[in-house]
C-alpha cells in the first residue's frame, strides 16, 4: 500500500434518496471541488427514484439560489440549471463504481443490503476505488467484512440531514483504515466546505452515541410523569441553547428510525456500557406500532397534519 493520499475526482452516490441526493448536491456545489474538475454521478435502481433525487437536489438548489441572488430569477433558473446539470444521473452501479475514486453507499439503514452492494460493487470497482458508507447506526467493520481485499480502503462518511445545510462530516476509522485513505477523505470533506471529526468505529460513533440516549431518557422522564414533553422541549431549547427540544428531535428524526437504532444497539450491547441507556422505552413503541413515525407522515410525539 503506497503512502501516498489518493486523489478523489471521480465520485458515486448510491441511493437517490434525500441523504444520497443532498451528498451529491454538496459535492456538485462546492466551489473547491467544481474548480478541480471533480465529477459525480448519482445512482438508485429506478428512473423513478432517480427523478426523485433531481427533484430534491433542484428544490434544495432553489431555496440557495433565492438567496444568492434574490430577485434575479435567470440567474436564479442558471444556476440551479448548472449544478444539476453537472450530475450524471445512472441506474447502472456497476459502470459508475469501475468509473469512481469513491464510492459512497446511502441506502437503506439494513446490513444485509448494505453488505450485499458492497460485495458487488466490490467485484466492479478498481482496487485503488475507495468505499464509504453513510450508516448512521451500523458497525463499519461489519459491512467491510463483505469486501475481499478492501478493508484498508473502507470507511464511514457519515453525513447529516439536510446535507447542504449540516456542516459536519464524521470520519469513522476502522482499525484496518489506511493513514493515506483517511487523509483523502478528510481533505475531500474539508473542500465540500464540511467539517471532518474522526472517531473510531463504535455505536453512534460521536453524535448518535450521545443523542440517542439523551432522546430516550427525554422519553422515560415524562413516561415516569416528571414532566410533559412540552415542558421538556422548552427547557432544553431554553435551558441548554438546543435548537429542538428531544421530543421535536425524536420526530424529525423519525420514530421508527430512532427505534431501529435503539433496538439494535440493545440486543447487540456492541461496546456499549449500560445497556439501559438503550433500551427502547414503551411510548417509542407504542408510536411506531400504531405506525406513527414523526414528521415523515404526519405525526409522532407531535400532530403534524
Amino acid at each position: 500500500m503506497t503512502n501516498l493520499v489518493p486523489t478523489i475526482s471521480r465520485v458515486s452516490i448510491v441511493g437517490a434518496g434525500l441523504m444520497g441526493a443532498g451528498i451529491a448536491q454538496s459535492i456538485a456545489a462546492a466551489p473547491a471541488l467544481i474548480e478541480r474538475g471533480v465529477r459525480v454521478t448519482l445512482v438508485d435502481v429506478t428512473q423513478d427514484r432517480l427523478n426523485n433525487g433531481k427533484s430534491i437536489i433542484a428544490k434544495s438548489l432553489a431555496r440557495v439560489a433565492k438567496k444568492q441572488f434574490k430577485d434575479d430569477q435567470p440567474k436564479q433558473t442558471e444556476y440551479i440549471d448548472k449544478i444539476v446539470g453537472s450530475i450524471s444521473f445512472s441506474f447502472d452501479a456497476h459502470a459508475a463504481a469501475a468509473d469512481s475514486d469513491l464510492v459512497v453507499e446511502a441506502i437503506v439503514e439494513n446490513l444485509d443490503a448494505k453488505q450485499k452492494l458492497f460485495r458487488d460493487l466490490d467485484t466492479r470497482a478498481p482496487k485503488a476505488t475507495i468505499f464509504a458508507s453513510n450508516t448512521s447506526s451500523l458497525p463499519i467493520s461489519e459491512i467491510a467484512k463483505s469486501t475481499l481485499s478492501r478493508r484498508d480502503r473502507f470507511a464511514g462518511l457519515h453525513f447529516f440531514n439536510p446535507v447542504p445545510q449540516m456542516k459536519l462530516v464524521e470520519i469513522v476509522r476502522t482499525q484496518e483504515l489506511s493513514d493515506p485513505v483517511f487523509l483523502a477523505l478528510k481533505q475531500f470533506v474539508e473542500n465540500m466546505q464540511k467539517v471532518p471529526v474522526s472517531c473510531k468505529d463504535t455505536p453512534g460513533f460521536i453524535v448518535n452515541r450521545l443523542l440517542v440516549p439523551y432522546m430516550l431518557e427525554a422519553i422515560r422522564l415524562v413516561e415516569r410523569g416528571d414532566a410533559t414533553k412540552e415542558d421538556v422541549d422548552i427547557a432544553m431549547k431554553l435551558g441548554a441553547g438546543y435548537p429542538m427540544g428531544p421530543f421535536e428531535l425524536a420526530d424529525y428524526v423519525g420514530l421508527d428510525t430512532t427505534k431501529f437504532i435503539s433496538d439494535g444497539w440493545y440486543k447487540s450491547g456492541r461496546g456499549l456500557q449500560g445497556k439501559e441507556l438503550v433500551e427502547p422505552p414503551a411510548s417509542l413503541k407504542k408510536l411506531v406500532e400504531e405506525g406513527k413515525f414523526g414528521r415523515k407522515n404526519g405525526g409522532g410525539f407531535y400532530d403534524y397534519k
